[in-house]
């Protein structure tokens, strides 16, 4: 014999087949002894790496580096030649396999090289694994894989520490006006009172910024690290794969090299691999090479796959050859940091509106230092003693500048206290407390701006399957021919030739797969909940054994399921005679369309005339009419050279129906929306007659109203309409069926170009046009394909439409409480702003020192924002309209109330400013202590009122907001530390007991006159508008 040992550059790989060329040959004596060289060197081999390995505590994960090995090429007539290998895997489990090797065979796409592996068949041996079954799948052979070839998982830049976002904070407008206000503020102080008393004011700003800085850079730490979570949480894809024979589902993060993965339409590709079989596959690589077309893969021309890719269309099994880091998406990842700073609408929004308060603050305060410098230098001021403070040459220079400074101080205080640099604070609060009590709710927020967004929203445009029923499907209609077959019938009344195409129409036509255990009795069957009805339907009630089929027949060509057709198909030889045969499943209406014959129950084939075609569609009306989804079964031999499944002439086998049962808090959910003014659309591929029976069934169409006109209609017959029809019907329709995915997106298409703000739920990957499209996409966390979560801003985690009603009332609670904390916020900026203004133009000096006003700016921003912020949602919330698109933020009940407190302030304020030294009789020192306490006990009534913008009753619920009672508490708790043991620092001194009353008294009255200004009707119109009307008439 003469045998040849071609040379391998993989030392394992071509040692291993020399091997086994030998077990089967017969050898001659030098060969022979070659073969125990063989041995000896790769024995020897095994032990040094095993020694090596343990001296050098290797981790089964690391690829070894380029060492020189001897390969063996024996030729009977040239005797010996060496060669040198390339790397290969440590470990005895997996000597032949080199990683790297298989790594940039998928990467570069070489077939070359799959064919030196002798295919993914060579590869899978080399894997150990059995390409109908899967590795083992027990524990140790999935670990000693993650060992050996690494985990699915890729290194993920670090977070962002603590100092990143207190540096961010720093770079903020605002806070740099306050840096720049407190260094003014110590430098005039010092220069004034001396150190050890003049750096209160400007020691005070620091600590004020400080606290700001500290409290927003925590917080939005504290974001990241929740970004950080749900990142983690969506990114935990479950994956179909085969193990030890068994169908089953895994985290992407546990799959290994060496597993077969099943794909189907909208599934991510969870790792490089090689397509092993499949139909119709495409996928879409655009999210690595930036290219839009769907490349076609297959086993002879491509069968490369690569992770991060999407299934387009079609489905397959793939064998995963590299995992996590080994992955050109692993790579691209982990140089990719997730930025959990994104700004939303509504923080931009209030961004502007500080901005703009800021501006206003510092035109008032340069008006103040203008006024007050006028004052001054014009012999208009008095000091303590009552003496003109300048006059002329003879006034000391000394005297002169520290006055000056006096003045700056306090146009510096007027800035202070007009910036609100809580409000995107408060925003940032709300959404971050709103997220975590979200995901408690079933709903994980991917984009912030859907979780405000989604309180403006007027219309929610929802799936059936899933979303309004259950997803728990049962066959449990069953027709054939113009019988209604019981159960107990099946065995006897139906053919065995017949029952044997129902068989094959099943068992092949389909995405679902059967797993019978050993052990166990209980079958077990995988797929969409409609495939596994029907297998399941199949196998107990038909007989079907999938095994026995698998064994007589092979699948030809499969057209996949299409929701533009509704229907699928699939062609199979029958091994025996070469028999070809099509089967087509789909939508009942559809597939009778395509028939021109039908079986009976004895297994006679009858024409169907046009009596009887218009028997079967009431057949399939009464049982849509009852809330079934109907499918029918249909078939055809054709000619043995055909190669594509034939659509007309078909022959009808039978009609089933299928039960999904509504979710029980749907009809609910429903009406809840209804009643806080959102339009819910429902938008099925199911025919018009079950579309109506569960519209009626869930409360979308009521039971006792006759349907009206344009109600219900079908996708072909809006997609038929003209631009300016579908504009003037879309807010008539409630019911869509036989819609499909470009229908959904015309549909939220028009309701913008009306002005709606539009929700929308969508599962599969043709959804994601009108996810994307859609104020607030809604993707379902568990039907929902991957392409349709990535498309989407928030995930329903159980599929259930009450879950989209509490994420709705979820979203109406984040902008109600940024409204409520706006009014808080401006009424008091409103009402210092004007105290202090007028005092300093009228009397020369501020009432309110910088301390003072940067407390109460204190007890606003942080205190004021984490009571205000963390309200929970309230069944009040859904009894309101929408908001919408055009309702402004401060809304004119907000002016109403805010400039009613802010009124009662400065008046009361002003009164103490002049007069409190006369009424109380007390000295100055004591009135302005007056002035502070009165105003900051002022905020702390007010936040009372600022719980209800439109409702009396400020106190309904209290009790369930702990964090809001104790914030009023600690407030509370600090003023009197304040006022009491801090005087040196805050400007005050102790007040006794009548003058806390006097203090409460004053502040307890904006209870009452913030009841008093809720009886004050606001017309809807606004008051100039009534004007324009008046002069349009004259």
């Amino acid at each position: 014999m003469a045998s040849k040992f071609h040379s391998h550059s993989d030392y394992g790989s071509g040692l291993y087949r020399v091997l086994l060329d030998f077990s089967s040959a017969t050898l001659t004596k030098p060969q022979k002894r070659w073969r125990i060289a063989c041995i000896a060197i790769h024995f020897s081999l095994s032990i040094a790496k095993s020694i090596i390995k343990i001296r050098r505590s290797h981790k089964f994960s690391e690829i070894s580096g380029s060492t020189s090995h001897t390969v063996l090429e024996i030729n009977s007539d040239s005797g010996l030649n060496l060669s040198s290998s390339t790397d290969f895997v440590h470990g005895s489990c997996f000597p032949a396999v080199d990683q790297t090797k298989l790594t940039e065979m998928v990467k570069n796409k070489s077939l070359d090289e799959l064919r030196q592996f002798d295919g993914v068949d060579g590869i899978a041996r080399l894997l150990k694994t059995n390409l109908e079954n899967g590795i083992s799948g027990d524990e140790d052979d999935a670990k000693q894989r993650s060992s050996a070839f690494g985990s699915n998982t890729y290194q993920k830049l670090p977070l962002k520490g603590l100092m990143h976002f207190v540096l961010e904070a720093i770079k903020d407008t605002t806070i740099i006006i306050l840096l720049a206000c407190a260094a003014l503020s110590l430098a005039f102080g010092i220069r004034e009172h001396g150190i050890q008393e003049g750096w209160y004011e400007g020691g005070s700003i620091f600590v004020a910024v400080f606290l700001v800085v500290a409290v927003s850079a925590a917080s939005n730490f504290r974001q990241e690290r929740q970004f950080d979570k749900l990142s983690k949480i969506s990114s935990n894809i479950k994956i179909d794969v085969v193990r030890d024979g068994r169908r089953q589902k895994i985290s992407i993060f546990d799959v290994v090299v060496g597993d077969v993965v099943f794909l189907t339409i909208g599934d991510q590709i969870p790792a490089d691999g090689l397509f092993i079989d499949g139909h119709s596959f495409q996928v879409d690589e655009s999210s690595l090479t930036g290219e839009s077309d769907y490349v076609e893969i297959d086993s002879k021309h491509n069968p490369f796959l690569f992770s991060g890719s999407k299934v387009a269309d079609g489905y397959s099994q793939m064998l995963v050859i590299s995992v996590g880091m080994n992955t050109a998406w692993g790579k691209m990842m982990s140089s990719i940091a997730q930025d959990s700073n994104e700004q939303t609408p509504l923080q931009e929004r209030l961004n502007k509106l500080t901005t703009s308060i800021g501006k206003v603050g510092l035109s008032v305060a340069f008006l103040v230092l203008v006024v007050m410098l006028v004052r001054y230098f014009t012999g208009n001021t008095e000091d303590e003693n009552g003496k003109r403070e300048y006059n002329g040459r003879s006034t000391d220079l000394n005297d002169i500048f520290n006055s000056v400074l006096r003045i700056i101080s306090a146009a510096v205080t007027i800035v202070v206290v007009a910036i609100p640099e809580g409000l995107p604070l408060a925003v940032t609060l709300t959404l971050a407390y709103s997220m975590k009590r979200m995901m408690a709710d079933q709903a994980m927020v991917r984009n912030l701006s859907g979780c405000e967004t989604m309180g403006s929203a007027t219309v929610i445009c929802t799936d059936k399957t899933g979303t309004l029923t259950m997803n728990q499907m049962k066959v449990t209609k069953f027709w054939l021919g113009h019988e209604n077959m019981e159960k107990h019938q099946y065995s006897q009344a139906i053919s065995q030739d017949l029952l044997e195409l129902f068989h094959q129409g099943i068992g092949f036509n389909t995405t679902g797969s059967i797993y019978k255990p050993k052990s166990e009795s209980v079958i077990e069957y995988s797929g969409s909940p409609t495939e596994k009805a029907i297998l399941s339907w199949a196998v107990q009630d038909l007989g079907m054994d999938i095994e026995k089929l698998k064994q007589n027949y092979t699948i030809t060509h499969v057209e996949t399921f299409n929701s533009e057709k509704k229907r699928s198909g699939v062609l199979i030889r029958k091994q025996i005679d070469n028999t070809n045969h099509v089967h087509w499943k789909g939508a009942a209406e559809m597939v009778l369309a395509m028939c021109t014959n039908y079986y009976q129950s004895a297994g006679k084939v009858e024409s169907i005339s046009e009596n009887e075609r218009s028997q079967f569609e009431n057949i399939i009306q009464g049982m849509a009419a009852s809330s079934l989804r109907c499918i029918a079964f249909a078939y055809k031999q054709i000619e043995p050279e055909k190669v594509q499944c034939d659509e007309d002439d078909l022959t009808l086998l039978g009609i089933v129906g299928i039960k999904d049962p509504c979710r029980p808090g749907a009809k609910k959910a429903i009406e809840s929306c209804r009643i806080a003014g959102v339009q819910i659309k429902m938008i099925t591929g199911d025919n018009v007659f079950t579309a109506k029976a569960i519209a009626t069934e869930c409360g979308i169409l009521l039971s006792d109203q006759e349907i009206g006109i344009g109600e219900v209609i079908e996708g072909v017959e809006f997609r038929n309409y003209t631009l300016a029809e579908r504009i003037l019907k879309v807010d008539n329709i409630r019911v869509m069926a036989r819609s499909s995915p470009m229908d959904k997106l015309l549909m939220v298409q028009c309701l913008k170009q009306k002005g709606h703000v539009v929700a929308v739920t969508g599962d599969g990957t043709n959804d994601a046009p009108a996810l994307k499209e859609a104020d607030v996409g809604l993707s379902m966390g568990i039907q929902g394909t991957e392409v349709a979560k990535e498309s989407s801003d928030i995930v329903i985690l159980d599929d259930d439409f009450a879950s989209v009603a509490t994420v709705l009332k979820w979203g109406r609670c984040v902008y109600n409480n940024i409204q409520k904390f706006i009014q808080f916020q401006l009424t008091v900026n409103v009402a210092a702003l004007v105290i202090n203004f007028i005092a300093a133009v009228s009397a020369g000096k501020v009432p309110l020192t910088t301390v003072q006003l940067l407390w109460v700016n204190l007890i606003m921003d942080t205190l004021g924002a984490l009571a205000l912020a963390t309200e929970r949602p309230t069944d009040e919330l859904m009894h309101k309209p929408p908001v919408g698109r055009t309702e402004p933020l401060i809304t004119k009940i907000m002016w109403r109330n805010l400039l009613a407190q802010a009124l009662y302030q400065i008046t009361i304020l002003l009164t103490l400013q002049f007069k409190g030294k006369s009424i109380f009789n007390v000295e100055e020192k004591v009135k302005d202590t007056l002035i502070f306490n009165t105003f900051v006990l002022c905020q702390v009534f007010n936040e009372f009122n600022s719980r209800k913008l439109e409702k009396k009753n400020v106190f309904k619920g209290i009790h369930k907001n702990g964090l809001f009672l104790g914030i009023i508490g600690i407030t509370i708790i600090l003023q009197v530390v304040m006022v009491e043991f801090l005087k040196k620092f805050a400007d005050t001194v102790r007040l006794n007991w009548p003058q806390w009353g006097i203090c409460i008294l004053l502040a307890a009255f904006t209870w009452p006159l913030g009841w008093i200004v809720k009886c004050i009707p606001i017309p809807k119109k606004p008051f100039l508008s009534h004007l324009k009307k008046f002069h349009s008439t004259s």
